[in-house]
Formats: structure tokens, sequence, C-alpha cells
């Protein structure tokens, strides 16, 4: 994975100060981090567990739903990324004055 780097320039077009913008994202990027986890321990909570012994104490096994699931939500974008390009996109409305998010 490559790491790629923001100009801080184009949040300073966006924002009226960057730091409440970096703020901001930050803080959106936790809901998105929130959200996301209630959906992953609802979409957990419908896959079939496996019939493990009960002296099997490593954790070997393989359940193939709960891969796939778990694959699933590591392929999309990090909620910092996420909350950043929204951010840019002006998809977010805040006033910190307020605590407005």
């Amino acid at each position: 994975m490559s790491v790629t780097p923001i100009d801080l320039r184009i949040i300073d077009k966006r924002v009226a100060n960057v730091y409440e913008g970096i703020i901001v994202a930050g803080k959106k990027a936790r809901a998105i981090n929130d959200d996301r986890k209630i959906e992953f321990n609802a979409a957990l909570a419908t896959v079939p567990a496996t019939s493990i012994s009960a002296d099997d104490d490593s954790e070997d096994f393989d359940n193939p739903a709960q891969l796939n699931l778990s694959l699933k939500f590591e392929k999309r974008k990090k909620p910092h990324i996420e909350a950043l390009n929204e951010l840019l996109d002006g998809k977010i409305e805040f006033d910190l004055r307020n605590k407005t998010v």
C-alpha cells in the first residue's frame, strides 16, 4: 500500500482554517469508524459459527464466511481518507464555534 501525501494548500482552499479542517476530518473519521464497527458486528452476528472442540485452544481454524466478511471490510477505504475526501469535496458542513459537525 502506497502513501499518498495530501497538500495542505488544498485543505486551506476548502476551509477557513487548516487546523479546524483537520479536526473536523478527524471527528468525521471517528464517526465513520464507529458506524463501521456497528455494521461489522451486525454482519458478524449473521455468520454461522464453526464447531470447535473444547480442547482446541489454537486459532488455526478457518471459517470461510468470517474470512470473506473480514476481507470485504479490509478492502474499504480507511475512515480518515474517506473523511478527508468528504471534507475536500465539500460534503461536510461544520461550525466548531457552535460544536456542530
